[in-house]
């Protein structure tokens, strides 16, 4: 069933913003005594029985200086630079093996997939990343309130540090040339972080974002991983105010009225998971060359094939 407002109103949907007052503050600091580590990316060559792409297992360092796993394909039959887009993966998924990346190498572009810290053991792909930070308390199980009682130490800063550290390793390699980034619910979040905090990107593919107009979210749905902040609120009753202006430095919205980046996003009208009242509060907030596909009888699983298909086809304007 349709589980949120009209398309006509969805599409005039503009909400306030709730900013942190030190919203840019908070993200170049963390950004800087992320860039005082080293990147160190490094690329090592895998044997594969893949014909579309050269396969490299990718570690660089990411928040903290902490090591992130990635694989970069590059497609086997090109010569000299590629344009490359970094995925980033959905809530509780990794890397998961090369075969799974095939999409990008397969039409001429170079892949770079980056894992997920402490995440990869949701039930669908595999990662191979620990998260190593210390001290984030009392959490419900996931990765929604782990260290939510402070920015500083909340998972999701970690994460969209690493997103951007993947952009910069991609750049690093002499093969990628342009780069954009791509993802789908969490990895569609992370791209639409990375759109407003990585500079010069060719586009961004935000698919059936989450983490955007994420109090609204936790009002309007029960489903998870929105639950999680619920649940957690149910037991710290005196804690709510702080933990929404803790996810206030993380939410989509704050990072669309900041990005220039040109994207593509996608929503599926009966999405209980990510509603498409989120959705479409980022994408009218977002500041940069912006279109939008409305897929009304798709939930979650969003445009599937066909957006990909969408996808392939800005790539080709967007990286050439």
């Amino acid at each position: 069933m349709f589980v949120d407002m009209p398309l006509a109103q969805l599409r005039e949907y503009l909400p306030e913003r709730t900013e942190p007052a030190g919203f840019d503050a908070f993200w170049a600091r963390t950004l800087a005594e992320t860039r005082a580590h080293d990147l160190d990316p490094s690329f090592t060559p895998v044997p594969s029985e893949l014909t579309v792409g050269e396969v490299y297992d990718v570690t660089f360092a990411g928040f903290g200086g902490h090591p992130i796993k990635g694989w970069l394909l590059l497609p086997r039959h090109a010569d000299g630079q590629v344009p490359c887009v970094v995925e980033y993966q959905g809530y509780g998924g990794g890397r998961g093996l090369p075969i799974d990346w095939l999409l990008w190498p397969s039409v001429g572009y170079a892949v770079f997939a980056m894992d997920s810290r402490g995440q990869g053991a949701g039930g669908w792909r595999r990662g191979d990343t620990a998260d190593p930070f210390p001290g984030t308390g009392p959490q419900t199980p996931g990765v929604m309130t782990s260290g939510i009682h402070d920015p500083d130490t909340y998972y999701y800063r970690r994460l969209y540090t690493d997103a951007v550290r993947a952009v910069e390793a991609a750049r690093a390699h002499p093969r990628v040339g342009t780069v954009a980034v791509g993802g789908a619910s969490q990895g569609g979040a992370i791209a639409l972080a990375v759109s407003a905090l990585a500079p010069d990107l060719a586009c961004a593919f935000i698919d059936v974002p989450f983490m955007s107009h994420v109090r609204h979210a936790t009002e309007i749905t029960a489903e998870h991983p929105y639950a999680e902040i619920a649940a957690y609120c149910r037991v710290f009753k005196d804690r709510v105010e702080p933990v929404f202006e803790t996810l206030s430095y993380f939410d989509g919205v704050n990072f669309a009225a900041r990005a220039a980046t040109p994207a593509l996003f996608s929503v599926g009208l009966q999405d209980g998971i990510t509603p498409p009242s989120t959705v479409f509060a980022a994408y009218n907030h977002y500041a940069g060359e912006k279109d939008i596909k409305v897929y009304p009888y798709n939930g979650h699983e969003g445009g599937e094939s066909v957006q990909a298909m969408e996808r392939i086809a800005r790539a080709r304007k967007a990286l050439g």
